[in-house]
């Protein structure tokens, strides 16, 4: 399996618009442009939503397929995930579609949403087909809890494994929601109590997303940073794009003994 890039972008999400910063990519050109422009302040990946005309979140498997040959021309050396994030469009049928479909390396699936559409056998066979296909899931958890769905769910054999994938959210979209770095530590009680050492990463929403990602370094985790979470710097200024914002989680990182790329 590929393993997760130490610190990868997220550069727009499935919900903001240029109304929340006019920076944020958009168009398939938008967001190549600043993949190139994120790779150079420090990104080793790309945690990839696509745009229907309209500007509204799509999964579609032919789309992230042309997406992801023109980024491997034009970002050489940038690893690529997917989402299969539903944003109350999407069932979890075609998101397991898209998952197995699109061409893609690595790809990033809620329990949650999978869960919520899908018997046991059916979410079951589908991460084993994954694992088969040599396609790295990457299992978003927004509570300690979710890990115990996982395990109910996962084989054995892939929840034990180190190749395992974890994405801990701390915070959330709403207002007043903001992230805090102490709501990581229950989502480390629960691998320890568990005995397992995955592939994890954090990402974070609002204005405390420097300080999250700072613990998560320390704590030996990776990093996924970027406008889909949080348009703002540690001093609570506003981030002119997403390369500043990957700019200073690179630093965060070199801080913590993990030279730049």
């Amino acid at each position: 399996m590929m393993p997760l890039p130490r610190l990868m972008v997220a550069p727009n999400g499935a919900r903001r618009t240029r109304d929340d910063h006019p920076a944020l990519p958009v168009t398939l050109d938008e967001i190549i442009d600043t993949a190139i422009s994120c790779q150079r302040a420090g990104a080793e990946g790309l945690h990839l939503h696509l745009r229907d005309e309209q500007g509204r979140h799509v999964l579609d498997a032919g789309r992230y397929r042309e997406a992801l040959a023109e980024l491997a021309a034009r970002v050489p050396g940038m690893a690529v995930q997917i989402t299969t994030e539903a944003a109350g469009r999407y069932e979890a049928a075609h998101q397991r579609q898209v998952a197995l479909e699109a061409g893609a390396a690595l790809v990033s699936s809620s329990i949650r949403e999978i869960m919520a559409g899908s018997t046991r056998a059916e979410a079951r066979a589908f991460y084993e087909e994954c694992a088969g296909r040599g396609i790295a899931v990457q299992h978003i958890l927004y509570e300690p809890d979710d890990l115990a769905l996982l395990e109910r769910v996962l084989p054995p054999e892939l929840f034990s494994s180190p190749d395992l994938q974890l994405l801990f959210v701390l915070g959330r979209y709403a207002p007043g929601h903001d992230s805090r770095p102490e709501e990581l530590h229950p989502f480390l009680q629960a691998l320890r109590a568990r005995r397992i050492t995955p592939d994890w990463a954090v990402c974070a929403f609002g204005r405390g997303e420097s300080a999250c990602l700072a613990e998560a370094a320390r704590r030996g985790g990776k990093l996924r940073v970027g406008f889909e979470n949080s348009l703002w710097n540690a001093d609570g200024s506003l981030a002119a794009d997403n390369a500043e914002r990957v700019a200073e989680a690179a630093c965060l990182l070199q801080l913590e003994g993990h030279p730049a790329p």
